[in-house]
C-alpha cells in the first residue's frame, strides 16, 4: 500500500482522443487515478501543459507520461508548472524500440 499517494494521473496518446472526452477517473477510499487521452497532434498545441497544470492545481501529486511523449515532454511540463509535482515517463527497453516506433509512426 502507498499511504501517501492520494491522487495521480497518467497521460497517453491515442488517435482522435482529447482530454475533454477521454478523461477517466478511477477511485476508491485510498486513491484517485486519472487517465487522460490526447491525440498525437496535441504535441503542437498547449493542451498537454494546460491539462497538467490544471490537474496539479486540483491536487494531483504526480503525473506519468506514456512512452509516446518522450523525455522532452517531461522537461516541458516540469518547466511550465509552478507546483513541484513529479513528472515521470514510461520507457521501453532496446528490444522493443523498433516495434514500438513502427506502431507509433504517423
Amino acid at each position: 500500500m502507498l499511504p501517501n499517494l492520494k491522487k495521480w494521473a497518467f497521460f497517453y496518446f491515442s488517435p482522435g482522443f482529447s482530454p475533454a472526452t477521454h478523461t477517466s477517473v478511477s477511485e476508491n477510499e485510498h486513491c484517485t487515478f486519472i487517465s487522460v487521452g490526447f491525440d498525437p497532434s496535441a504535441k503542437n498545441d498547449d493542451s498537454i501543459v494546460e491539462t497538467a497544470t490544471r490537474l496539479a492545481n486540483d491536487g494531483v501529486q504526480t503525473i506519468e507520461l506514456c512512452g509516446g511523449f518522450g523525455p522532452e515532454w517531461v522537461v516541458k511540463i516540469e518547466n511550465a508548472m509552478s507546483k513541484n509535482v513529479p513528472i515521470g515517463s514510461v520507457t521501453y527497453g532496446p528490444k522493443y524500440r523498433a516495434s514500438l516506433l513502427e506502431i507509433m509512426k504517423p
